[in-house]
């Protein structure tokens, strides 16, 4: 008996770190150093997609749902593998943008104006998104997108809550993480995810987020964590991004997440059954 039960569980181990090798060393990273010449605005994107679900977009079998993640204040748009991984393991194209540059004026705070003063820096968010799109369509033709799911954190979030404000007719989903400026989209036919920090020095704005019973109606998900702010990215512990990660793939399984997913016993358990998991 103890002999059977040992092979099962090497079976078991082996299963789970061919899902582990699939998942993660089988998603293709490329960096896109785009140029928007009607801008005249340099546009760096790194593009995360898994080989398998490539090659079946490309043979016609289906189209690749698209992610669209864009960074928060300071931190690089390669700092939320995090996310990207999630993803591309059930079977985006992720993209994940740059959206702030060093020769960009810093961000200010603006009281009594909408959005704080930040409108002009949505607006180029939404722009840089937009050249994004244009771009992949001509690189990668067989992915759907006319059903986005954005994506940010901080103000790369209120970037994304911010698109789908103005193009819901694209967005599907949108998943942020501890933005402050920009309201949620009220509607039944947007899911959201939000995950919020509980840390004092990031106060969310008054209207910002959908009362309980709004978020009831219209089935948004808020996360309420106790993790600091700059923790919703790549530079957070492992177990805040584990328990994100676990968040995030319920969510993207069409699962409730009333409250913050318990992190898994290891990330090889997690991205096993995210491989495992129906594609969208």
């Amino acid at each position: 008996m103890k002999r059977g039960i040992a092979v099962l569980m090497c079976v078991c181990a082996l299963i789970g770190a061919v899902y582990f090798a699939v998942s993660i060393w089988g998603i293709r990273h490329e960096t896109l150093n785009l140029f928007d010449a009607a801008r005249q605005r340099p546009v760096a994107v790194d593009l995360a997609v898994r080989r398998d679900y490539e090659m079946k977009a490309d043979d016609g079998y289906w189209k690749v749902p698209v992610a669209i993640i864009s960074n928060g204040n300071t931190v690089k748009n390669t700092e939320y593998s995090l996310l990207a991984d999630v993803f591309a393991a059930r079977g985006y194209l992720v993209a994940s943008i740059q959206q702030d540059l060093p020769s960009d004026p810093p961000l200010m705070t603006k009281i009594g104006l909408p959005y704080v003063g930040r409108r002009a820096v949505y607006e180029k968010g939404e722009a840089n998104i937009l050249f994004v799109i244009r771009q992949l369509k001509n690189l990668q033709p067989n992915a759907d997108y006319a059903h986005l799911t954005l994506v940010g954190h901080s103000n790369g979030g209120d970037t994304a809550m911010y698109f789908a404000r103005q193009h819901p007719e694209l967005v599907t989903k949108v998943v942020t993480l501890d933005n402050l400026r920009v309201p949620f989209v009220l509607s039944n036919k947007m899911k959201i995810l939000s995950f919020r920090s509980a840390d004092p020095n990031f106060r969310t704005d008054p209207g910002v987020l959908p009362t309980p019973r709004q978020a009831k109606q219209d089935g948004i998900d808020i996360i309420r964590t106790k993790f600091q702010h700059t923790w919703m990215s790549d530079r957070g512990p492992d177990t805040a991004k584990e328990r994100i990660q676990a968040t995030l793939d319920q969510f993207l399984g069409d699962g409730s997440c009333s409250e913050l997913a318990p992190a898994p016993v290891d990330a090889n358990k997690l991205m096993a059954s995210i491989a495992a998991a129906p594609r969208p």
